[in-house]
């Protein structure tokens, strides 16, 4: 059994089904043989839920494993020396929140649940000894992990450049793209489990201009956000509204990448 702060230990194993979405996220940006999928797929990990707002890795706390978010949304902090916390990231289902854990196992930022979340913990000697004798494996966790960085550099010019309504719809682009929403189409909805004071930690506001922000997004045709969804009404409107260019998110394998993973295979 594998302890959880905060949480409730599940006794029993992740279905592979689970691990496929992470597989699938992984196949979005790289090429892997039937072996290299499996060695995933087959990788020991126990289930966990987390209460929402609640961390499950604690900030500097040693960890020998990752987290998959299997379900709900995730947060990460960093916090300042007066206990006031930032969120740094959100990780939805399909996310290895903590992949580079595997090289630096001691936690220098924080995980939460922003909702009742359920995640499999996954041991970094499992996750070592796959990758170790399956290098195209390695290269597409490391893909991964910059992917992660480009979205965290996206944040800093989102918090840093953007003012209140372009962060805001910036943020929704972001979570709409990384769902799988419908490129170029009106009127989907996606699931978004959080507060407006969450977001407003994401994005730097208050909850009170996160409030108007959302009510002047509703008004102005682009997006809808209310009981814990989100409905985009205007899709290239709210694009256009967030400064949002999806290329960073690497969301499908360029042809002339593709071609280059194929030769070094």
């Amino acid at each position: 059994m594998l302890p959880l702060a905060n949480g409730r230990i599940i006794m029993r194993y992740a279905d592979r089904l689970d691990l496929q979405r992470f597989v699938n996220r992984l196949l979005s940006r790289s090429l892997l043989t039937s072996d290299e999928q499996d060695a995933i797929l087959d990788l020991p990990c126990h289930f966990a839920t987390v209460k929402a707002n609640r961390d499950f890795v604690g900030l500097r706390e040693y960890v020998d494993h990752v987290s998959l978010i299997v379900d709900g949304i995730v947060g990460r902090f960093d916090q300042n020396r007066d206990g006031l916390r930032q969120i740094t990231a959100l990780h939805l289902p399909g996310d290895m929140a903590n992949l580079h854990s595997v090289v630096q196992p001691r936690a220098t930022s924080a995980l939460q649940a922003l909702s009742v979340a359920t995640i499999l913990r996954i041991p970094h000697d499992a996750l070592r000894a796959a990758t170790a004798r399956r290098p195209a494996l390695a290269e597409a966790l490391w893909r991964d992990s910059m992917v992660d960085a480009s979205i965290l550099a996206q944040w800093v010019v989102n918090v840093g450049r953007r003012d209140a309504r372009a962060r805001i719809a910036h943020l929704l682009c972001e979570v709409a793209t990384r769902l799988g929403a419908p490129n170029g189409q009106n009127g989907f909805r996606f699931a978004f489990a959080v507060t407006q004071f969450q977001i407003a930690d994401a994005t730097g506001l208050t909850s009170v201009h996160v409030n108007r922000i959302l009510r002047s997004l509703r008004e102005s045709g682009l997006a809808d956000v209310r009981n814990r969804e989100v409905r985009v009404l205007d899709w290239r409107g709210l694009i256009d509204a967030g400064d949002f260019d999806r290329n960073y998110l690497q969301t499908e394998i360029r042809p002339e990448d593709k071609l280059r993973i194929l030769e070094a295979l």
